[in-house]
């Protein structure tokens, strides 16, 4: 039986499906991007050197933890029926991370535990995605799939918006916050964890009452750790001979879509840590960058139908080279470069990130859709400890090299190169490659 013919498929099913994108937008916009880390990095850890590499380490560690058990998650997601209740367990540790921030004084010795936080959060969150995408055929029919799945993203960065927006207006700029609370401790920053964790919770309540789950499939055996492993290898080899161009776009893909998330994890790290940014400015920013990722989104869709997908994210990876490339030859010039150029970075963010999933999904063979896009996903996380190793040893030669401990701007040079590297793969991908139906 196709998914198209499950009758418990219905609109509510399919808006709450959507309404998780929504849901868990607190993390990678407050916790992984926006607040927590600058809070983290700029006054938990004041008087601390080479707070800003260690941010990158613990994203790195977290990256290969989440790489080594990726493939895992995937594999026994499809196997065992259980989507819905592992992604409900994700969100539920995910809240518990999220409030558990809230204890993370603005004290040195509480770096530490605010590092390991982030670090498992992300881990998990991560983890509840790989459920997530795998649920999304299972709401959705062959004709609304793409709507559907674009009308999430939309919600994602709708809700990122709202989200800076009752940040700023309600915790950062009053000088009586709401609730009745002080700006003591940082109370009011930290207050906003315990914000974002509530969010996360009532708003995924409509998956839990709404979204059926998968029944199991029928033979399916549990495999071994080991097993998983060897079936993606299988997996992959099968791609490469019925579909050469798209394995090797899955290839290039994870190297520049792991630069992209090194983007948004320290993108705000760096307009504090390197350009003064505070807190206030800092919402300012990401409101605006949100926005303007939206429309650049919005832009390339329409050229992608026009260019093709290959030349949308090439030009949009050389877009966010040369814009990054000018937040550090321009830097003398203070926090006007950050908003100029940075602004502009984030324009090509969106179109990058879109098309990547329109290519796989125009020159996919018929018939595995679903296990390609499951690659696709577990590629991007294959080498997710990249953008963090490579931003903290780029900081390091920078100490080493130039002394000192305050080149947080030379960090952008290690997403750089990722990004390079990723246009070079990308350009030897046909862009529009035959493919072999299955």
């Amino acid at each position: 039986m196709t998914i198209n013919a499950a009758p418990k498929i219905n609109k509510r099913a399919t808006l709450s499906w959507a309404l998780w994108d929504w849901a868990e937008q607190p993390y990678p916009t407050l916790m992984q991007t926006f607040i927590f880390p600058v809070y983290l990095t700029g006054t938990v850890a004041a008087g601390i050197k080479n707070a800003d590499q260690q941010l990158g380490w613990a994203t790195a560690i977290a990256g290969l933890l989440l790489a080594l058990i990726a493939p895992v998650l995937g594999r026994r997601s499809d196997e065992n029926g259980r989507r819905k209740l592992w992604l409900l367990i994700n969100t539920g540790i995910l809240v518990i991370v999220t409030a558990a921030s809230f204890f993370v004084e603005p004290k040195p010795e509480y770096f530490l535990m605010g590092l390991v936080l982030y670090g498992i959060g992300s881990v998990i969150q991560e983890s509840a995605f790989i459920n997530y995408y795998a649920m999304l055929k299972g709401v959705t029919t062959e004709k609304n799939i793409g709507r559907i799945s674009g009308y999430a993203w939309g919600l994602g960065y709708v809700g990122g918006i709202i989200l800076l927006l009752i940040s700023l207006v309600g915790f950062v700029l009053p000088d009586n916050p709401w609730f009745g609370i002080g700006k003591e401790n940082a109370i009011h920053v930290r207050t906003i964890f315990l914000f974002a964790a509530a969010w996360i919770l009532v708003f995924t309540i409509p998956l839990l009452l709404w979204v059926p789950e998968i029944a199991k499939k029928a033979g399916a055996k549990k495999e071994s750790i080991l097993q998983s492993y060897a079936g993606l290898y299988n997996q992959l080899k099968t791609l490469r001979k019925q579909a050469p161009e798209t394995f090797k776009f899955l290839i290039s893909s994870a190297v520049y879509r792991d630069g992209l998330a090194g983007v948004f994890t320290f993108g705000a790290v760096l307009g504090t840590l390197s350009f003064g940014f505070d807190t206030q400015s800092i919402i300012f920013y990401g409101i605006g960058a949100n926005i303007v990722a939206a429309i650049g989104a919005a832009i390339g869709g329409r050229l992608d139908d026009i260019v093709g997908s290959r030349t949308v994210i090439l030009g949009s990876l050389i877009g966010l080279m040369v814009s990054a490339s000018g937040v550090f030859f321009f830097r003398d010039y203070g926090q006007i470069t950050y908003w100029v150029f940075g602004l502009l970075l984030t324009l090509f963010v969106g179109p990058a990130q879109a098309s990547s999933r329109t290519f796989v999904a125009r020159f996919t063979p018929v018939g595995r859709e679903g296990e390609v896009f499951g690659l696709y996903q577990t590629t991007g996380r294959a080498i997710s400890f990249l953008s963090g190793t490579m931003w903290a040893l780029s900081i390091a030669a920078a100490n080493y090299f130039l002394g000192g401990d305050k080149n947080t701007i030379y960090g952008i040079w290690g997403l750089m190169l990722i990004l390079l590297v990723g246009t070079v793969l990308l350009s030897r991908v046909h862009p529009r490659p035959a493919v072999i139906d299955a």
